[in-house]
């Protein structure tokens, strides 16, 4: 049986595809809060085409979820990975939105799947979201590093120089190369003493990366509103903790967000300290 499963061609100009994918890949959220944010603001819009997740998943870890709608009607939602068509009447380019989960196997098979399904919707371009924890404060300006099969693609973006163990995001790098199409991958470094929340900041910030790289412009009021009160809460805990306040300043010093996370005690004493902040005000 074919892992493509398709429901639709769309009939697209010029598209490029903006993904992202939950797991490693997406600290905070960041990466597929902000493709699920796009997702969110167009109208009745369905998938066109998904990938079947039983030979890419650990149903044990991945488990399908179960929802009850009309009064008792039991819904089973897998872990599926989703392709979005938007078209956008008004701009030179439509757009592809994919979402969906870092799978646990087969990876060189999926992530030729995923690019197989963009080289059939005539995608020149697959620009690929991440996020990182990394030694950041959140009162400077998100960090973005990017990586291009093309450098040319990313001028104006900070040059990523890892080099590790990578995730999916990586691997449909190097599939979309294989398979002709253009590909960008942008990261953003989050605030490691705020890795259990998701960060509207965080996803803002890849949000307008985006489309700077891709020359599109994307509404943002309601996801800039979230962020706005995102900083208001991480204020406020701030505010309660002279330690804290003392350690985020001492953070805002470091040029290099990638460098590796501390982890004595007191750190993550004060790690601790602003989770629960922030549970009690959500």
């Amino acid at each position: 049986m074919d892992a493509i499963r398709r429901f639709a061609r769309p009939s697209l100009r010029r598209a490029r595809a903006v993904l992202a994918f939950e797991g490693w890949n997406d600290a905070c959220d960041a990466a597929s809060g902000a493709v699920r944010y796009l997702i969110e603001q167009a109208d009745d819009i369905e998938p066109f085409a998904v990938i079947d997740p039983e030979e890419f998943f650990d149903f044990q870890q991945h488990r399908p979820t179960v929802e009850i709608e009309n009064g008792g009607t039991r819904r089973l939602t897998w872990p599926t990975t989703r392709f979005y068509a938007l078209p956008r009447p008004t701009e030179d380019r439509d757009l592809i939105l994919v979402l969906g989960d870092e799978p646990n196997f087969r990876w060189k098979t999926f992530s030729r799947h995923v690019a197989q399904v963009l080289h059939d919707a005539d995608v020149d371009t697959a620009l690929l979201l991440g996020a990182f924890i990394g030694q950041v404060a959140h009162t400077v300006p998100v960090p973005i590093v990017g990586f291009a099969t093309d450098p040319n693609l990313i001028d104006g973006v900070a040059k990523s120089q890892y080099e590790g163990p990578t995730g999916i995001v990586g691997v449909i790098t190097e599939a979309c190369r294989e398979a002709g199409l253009a590909a960008i991958s942008l990261w953003a470094g989050t605030p490691h003493y705020l890795a259990a929340n998701p960060n509207p900041k965080a996803m803002l910030a890849l949000l307008h990366a985006a489309g700077s790289v891709l020359a599109v412009d994307f509404e943002d009021a309601e996801l800039s509103q979230l962020a706005a009160e995102f900083d208001q809460q991480v204020q406020a805990a701030l505010e309660e903790s002279g330690e804290l306040a003392e350690y985020v300043t001492n953070l805002e010093q470091n040029d290099d967000p990638t460098d590796g996370l501390a982890a004595d005690t007191d750190t993550a004493a004060l790690v601790n300290e602003i989770e629960a902040f922030l549970k009690e005000q959500g």
